[in-house]
């Protein structure tokens, strides 16, 4: 597969499975107990394509940041609900009923998740240096900081040890390992992505450590929070935090030869060896059925492809 011009892709790992997207289509690919390979694929167009506004410097990082969570909740709740529609199976109990209310506790548990990641990452920081005792302004955010990233490595390696997680963290390597074959022109073929390294510099694992740093930097500037509004103000300033760790994403993959770049990369880098492992083949295969999609590649007649509206009017 060649491209005329660079095509920006990109990807989460789901359970089981890739999501992938393109500017134009988004396609979630996961593997099924049986082997098949269920597909569904989407046409998408950022906000950021569709008004100059939304696609300004900044503000684009902000939308993008939205727009993928969204996506990856999608992604993340179309995977939930294969693996529970196959267990409903082995159990042969399988009910609207059972199916409603798998999608319910889904959506109660990412509202948790959410509350709970602002309250570990954000507000828990915030207390531990209060306990410190710092008041100068300077240091109290650099102590923030700090606190904040090590909260986030602990919760990194934490959920590493888990089973289930690890899987997940090999289909995220096999999601990064898929588009480095497309980014060399190469054809999206399982032995062309499995010599890679599963550690890309657009990943969102090195994004999430761009936002720790730079939140130290805009945190600096808002001084030491005295109250609970200085504190919820902070909050606001996260899509701006969002934004500027966007541009500076963008801005190193276009100066990766740059040796101060390389440098600046090296901690999400590095923190990929946790959070994208090395896949087997089979996830490649999955990997590659998603990003094939989501470029527009029709794979309807493949048979170890299920589409996932066949799926559906047939159940």
């Amino acid at each position: 597969m060649t491209k005329d011009k660079k095509i920006n892709v990109g990807g989460q790992a789901v359970i089981e499975g890739v999501m992938m997207r393109s500017p134009s289509r988004v396609a979630v690919a996961v593997r099924s107990q049986d082997g098949k390979i269920i597909l569904k694929n989407e046409p998408y167009q950022s906000l950021t394509k569709r008004n100059k506004f939304w696609s300004l410097p900044i503000i684009r990082g902000a939308v993008v940041l939205i727009e993928s969570m969204v996506l990856g909740i999608k992604a993340l709740t179309f995977s939930g609900d294969i693996a529970v529609a196959e267990e409903e199976k082995k159990e042969k109990k399988t009910s609207q009923k059972s199916t409603g209310l798998s999608k319910l506790w889904l959506a109660g548990t990412v509202i948790f998740a959410l509350i709970a990641g602002l309250g570990l990452f954000f507000y828990l920081p915030l207390i531990l240096t209060d306990f410190i005792g710092f008041q100068n302004g300077v240091w109290f955010n650099m102590v923030d900081g700090f606190f904040r990233i090590a909260i986030f490595l602990i919760y990194l390696y934490l959920i590493s040890q888990w089973k289930d997680i690890k899987r997940i963290f090999r289909y995220h390597g096999a999601e990064h390992q898929t588009i480095f074959a497309f980014e060399d022109n190469k054809e999206l073929k399982v032995e062309n992505a499995r010599d890679y390294l599963p550690y890309h510099p657009r990943c969102g694992t090195s994004f999430i450590m761009t936002v720790l740093l730079i939140s130290i930097l805009v945190f600096l500037m808002l001084g030491r929070p005295d109250s609970i509004t200085d504190r919820l103000i902070r909050l606001a300033f996260v899509p701006l935090i969002g934004g500027i760790s966007y541009e500076a994403i963008k801005l190193s993959d276009r100066k990766m030869n740059n040796p101060i770049v390389r440098l600046m990369v090296q901690p999400g880098l590095w923190l990929q060896r946790i959070t994208a492992l090395k896949p087997d083949d089979s996830m490649l295969e999955v990997a590659i059925v998603s990003l094939k999609a989501s470029l527009g590649e029709d794979l309807s007649q493949n048979p170890n492809v299920v589409l996932a509206e066949n799926l559906e009017s047939s159940e």
